[in-house]
């Protein structure tokens, strides 16, 4: 059905739901049912152009604003401590220089609430380790190509090789890998995309020998991606000497450790703060911030109708909505409350869009990955006011003015 800038258009496959699932698991897509449970909704959200167009430029802005604003921080203490990041990182941080603009993190996505007046609005970025991209680079096209519909995304995987290109890591990791789907896949599809020779690891298999990380065979790896949070150096068992490893310069580590500065959401504070205190941005830049950020502070200034949330929560985890009264609404009640660990942050609050799909009326989320600086695939979460792990994958493309 249409409703404004989105139209969600039904399956055009004659195939049954498990041949199409079998399908998907053979291009790495592996977890499109998970445990019995319909994570792949089965339709595809088609995006008007001229609303993906001004989400393009957008992130281009947006990521050009938050670039700036990280070497406005870069090497003020009391600027990290604003933003929680841990002080195991703080002496990574000062001594790591700052790359070419645009190249802090090389592989991050945007999340925004666009809505059916093609209103945009960003709600968080994860420039550390997001997910999603065997989702927006591999199924995605996809069931576009098959129910021809574009897709924007056919290019996110070249962007991953070059980015990995200049990276070079000889190993990719994440928690529990061969066992956790989504992760395990995550880190198969990027190093198959960026066609280099890279062993992929458990990252609780991993150990320091006086700040050499090895893998269980003893093998030493020198330049490591990983999808593990950052900020868990902090607090994990281990934590400090894989720091001093960074630290010593005896590993690499991708995203580089600068990318924690964009990861946090303090960062939304800070680039806010500024802009109403008049200060870094030019005239352009403010008039992005005042159409595309919400007002974000790292005190509950609101009388009410806003979020607050960890700023280092992933999958929805610490997120609760405030109403215009000012009372709890809804919290995430899945993902792990980082709140006890880390300080929050709170948002003006902006409302997801609704879309009628085969699991019902569900709130739409709208990702755009920036990869190797570039803004490059949208990816479709649907499912209640928090997206969170309960939320279900649904393909988003774009349609033309004539369709």
């Amino acid at each position: 059905m249409t409703t404004g800038v989105f139209e969600v258009k039904p399956s055009q496959s004659n195939a049954s739901r498990d041949e199409r699932v079998q399908q998907l698991y053979e291009l790495g897509f592996t977890w499109a049912d998970w445990d019995d449970e319909a994570y792949w909704i089965d339709q595809i959200v088609t995006m008007d152009r001229s609303t993906y167009e001004e989400l393009e430029q957008a992130s281009l802005m947006l990521w050009h604003i938050l670039d700036r604003t990280v070497r406005y921080i870069h090497r003020n203490h009391d600027l990290y401590s604003l933003l929680g990041i841990p002080s195991v990182l703080w002496t990574i941080l000062d001594e790591s220089p700052l790359p070419a603009e645009g190249l802090i993190s090389r592989y991050a996505r945007f999340d925004y609430a666009v809505t059916h007046d093609g209103t945009i609005k960003l709600l968080e970025l994860n420039a550390d380790t997001p997910t999603g991209y065997v989702e927006a680079s591999i199924a995605t096209p996809w069931l576009c190509e098959q129910a021809g519909i574009l897709s924007v995304n056919i290019e996110m995987g070249a962007l991953v090789a070059a980015a990995w290109a200049e990276e070079r890591p000889d190993t990719a990791a994440c928690i529990a890998y061969g066992s956790h789907k989504e992760d395990t896949g995550t880190i198969e599809a990027l190093v198959r995309h960026s066609g280099l020779e890279v062993q992929c690891v458990d990252c609780l298999e991993l150990w320091v020998d006086n700040g050499i990380l090895k893998d269980a065979q003893d093998h030493v790896i020198h330049r490591l991606f990983a999808l593990y949070p950052k900020e868990w150096m902090a607090v994990d068992d281990g934590g400090e000497a894989l720091a001093y490893s960074i630290e010593s310069g005896q590993l690499q580590l991708f995203n580089p450790p600068l990318s924690i500065l964009l990861q946090s959401k303090g960062l939304l504070a800070a680039a806010w703060g500024l802009y109403e205190l008049g200060v870094l941005f030019n005239e352009e830049e403010r008039q992005a911030i005042a159409k595309y950020m919400l007002p974000t502070y790292n005190k509950p200034v609101f009388t009410g109708d806003f979020v607050s949330k960890s700023m280092f929560g992933r999958e929805g985890g610490s997120v609760r909505l405030y109403d215009g009264e000012g009372k709890l609404e809804v919290e995430d009640q899945d993902g792990y409350d980082t709140s006890v660990l880390f300080p929050s942050v709170y948002q003006k609050r902006a409302e997801l869009p609704l879309i009628h799909t085969t699991e019902g009326v569900l709130h739409l989320l709208t990702g755009m990955f920036v990869i190797n600086g570039k803004p490059c695939g949208i990816l479709g979460r649907a499912g209640g006011p928090i997206t969170g792990n309960a939320s279900h994958f649904i393909a988003l493309g774009v349609r033309s003015d004539a369709d």
